[in-house]
């Protein structure tokens, strides 16, 4: 069964201080069933907040509706102040294709929510990014410019007459003014903090990064006269980052100036990217960049490549955990400067996981997952002991190759040692799934074996299914083999390439590894012994046998040089 399609919603409000006003907003997002409410982002100086929600597209739709109908009762734009360009209560309404759903896919619905809202609401919807249905469109800020209060002459000109929604300039539009609805790719807000309340000179850092760059001028770069083309239009000089868009503000709250950069597509341009070019751009003008500040949600993968590239300028291994590598990121781009920074509730893989509530084994504590295997329950049973064995076998030579990396005298072999400890998280992080498929295989068994078979009918459907969760139930502890084996041959290298010290180590992870490969075995042996399917069970016992013949083998290569490097120096003979 095809899974689902999911959405995300990112709408900017035009309020960013009144509590209350936001609150009923969000309330009316979390009217609509299936719809999950990520983030709340408030803004004071800009007053502007940014909310982001989750769900099916036609939920998401409805939701952002809602939204719209209570935000055009509440804001009134004709009163309104702040930082941020704006032209609307609901000044801009992306919708971004999560998974299983397409851009054009994604752009219709962003249509569809376009249309309704300009039809029933009376406000002017302009479509941009990949949802424009003019070129000239595509850009958000061509769309916003003069903001509100050029709307009226906007609405006039035929040129700029809305997508849909009111042409005129009404007490209805003086009120909600215009808003642009989208489709577009996940797009990462961050503000770059400086050491300076001048906003012309975070500006000038804004023009130099940005991909528009800055107008051409004749001499002084800021006075001179501009510099047309053949056709009239200003000659640009591009800025040094693609897919980036970016100003410069003054932030009362915090009481600094900042580059205010939207980071298009992160693939091109990363945070870390964007941020080193600023500390670049800024000291050249004698300024200092103090931190950095992410307004919204991130991708996990935008957070790890930070942490990673900066862990590759200290020449240290990149084969630490998560956590860490994230921890490494927050601290390198300064995210707790001006407010602070929880990865649980600012990067979106994590807050979709704490939403899903699932109890996993390996959320216990040691303590207590010993305690669950020694319960009366069958199930965690040996297979998901041998796959932590493996999991905590692998981790014992990553440790290995984490201490080797940063040994006095050899800075030469860091990466060296970083790979080694790279393919030990991936194998951990492997073996730790395994921890809790193995479980669930079993359970699979159980409930076939629940099934009716009050007919011939049940009888056959409850056959097949106990065949396939059977056979699920075997490739899980065989899969289990095979990383287990992989994790020998680190910890091979670990015992004769890392500390002479840590020998011992590697000689425990050797042990693990064999544990977890014939620990592994007994599963895929019991699980093939009234398998109907011979062919399936011969060919899985035949694997089987050649990966635990193959871990022995490793093993005593292991021990054998754990021996002989823990083996006493013989002194030297006296004359």
């Amino acid at each position: 069964m095809q899974a689902a399609p999911l959405v995300e919603c990112v709408p900017n409000f035009s309020e960013g201080n009144d509590a209350g006003v936001i609150k009923q907003i969000t309330d009316a997002i979390v009217t609509v069933e299936g719809v999950k409410l990520l983030d709340v982002d408030p803004g004071k100086a800009t007053n502007r907040t940014v909310v982001t929600f989750v769900g099916h597209p036609e939920d998401v739709i409805e939701a952002a509706f809602r939204a719209y109908v209570v935000a055009t009762k509440v804001i009134d734009m004709s009163k309104h102040k702040g930082e941020h360009p704006r032209f609307g209560a609901v000044d801009v309404c992306p919708l971004v294709p999560l998974s299983n759903i397409t851009m054009e896919e994604t752009a219709q619905y962003a249509h569809r929510l376009g249309e309704r809202v300009g039809q029933e609401l009376g406000i002017p919807i302009y479509f941009y990014e990949s949802a424009a249905k003019k070129p000239e469109r595509k850009n958000l800020a061509t769309c916003r410019a003069g903001e509100y209060e050029a709307l009226e002459k906007k609405l006039a000109d035929s040129n700029w007459a809305p997508d849909c929604g009111s042409a005129t300039f009404n007490e209805i539009v003086k009120r909600s003014g215009a808003s642009a609805v989208g489709a577009r790719n996940f797009l990462v807000a961050y503000n770059v903090n400086l050491n300076t309340t001048s906003v012309r000179r975070a500006n000038a850092i804004a023009f130099d990064i940005r991909e528009t760059g800055r107008i051409a001028r004749e001499g002084n770069p800021v006075t001179g006269k501009i510099i047309n083309d053949e056709h009239g239009e200003p000659v640009r000089v591009p800025g040094s980052l693609k897919c980036v868009k970016a100003i410069g503000w003054y932030i009362e709250e915090y009481g600094i100036a900042q580059i205010s950069i939207n980071l298009t597509d992160v693939n091109v341009t990363s945070m870390h990217v964007a941020f080193n070019e600023v500390c670049i751009k800024a000291q050249e003008r004698g300024l200092r960049v103090t931190g950095s500040e992410l307004v919204g949600l991130v991708p996990k993968s935008a957070m790890l490549d930070a942490g990673k590239y900066f862990l590759r300028k200290q020449q240290r291994s990149l084969g630490i955990s998560e956590d860490e590598i994230i921890k490494i990121a927050i601290k390198s781009l300064g995210l707790n400067d001006v407010s602070s920074f929880d990865p649980k509730k600012k990067i979106i893989e994590y807050i979709l996981e704490e939403d899903k509530k699932e109890k996993h084994l390996v959320d216990l504590s040691l303590k207590g997952f010993a305690n669950e295997l020694a319960s009366e329950s069958v199930a965690p049973g040996g297979g998901s002991a041998a796959a932590y064995v493996g999991a905590l076998g692998v981790s014992l030579s990553t440790m290995v190759a984490n201490v080797s990396s940063h040994k006095a005298g050899w800075d030469d072999r860091w990466e060296e040692f970083s790979s080694l400890a790279e393919q030990g998280q991936a194998l951990k992080a492997a073996l730790i799934k395994a921890v809790d498929e193995d479980t669930a295989a079993f359970n699979a068994i159980m409930d076939a074996v629940r099934l009716p078979k009050a007919n011939d009918k049940e009888i056959a459907l409850r056959n097949k299914a106990m065949d396939a969760a059977t056979q699920y139930a075997t490739q899980v502890p065989l899969t289990v083999m095979k990383l287990a084996c992989q994790s020998m041959d680190l910890a091979k290298t670990a015992a004769e390439t890392g500390l002479a010290s840590s020998v011992s180590d590697a000689g425990v992870a050797a042990l693990c590894g064999r544990t977890a490969v014939m620990g592994a075995y007994l599963n895929v042996k019991a699980n093939t012994v009234d398998m109907k399917d011979k062919d399936f069970a011969d060919s899985v016992l035949k694997e089987g046998a050649e990966i635990a013949e193959r871990a022995n083998a490793l093993e005593a290569q292991i021990l054998a040089i754990v021996s002989d490097k823990q083996r006493p120096t013989t002194p030297a003979k006296k004359n």
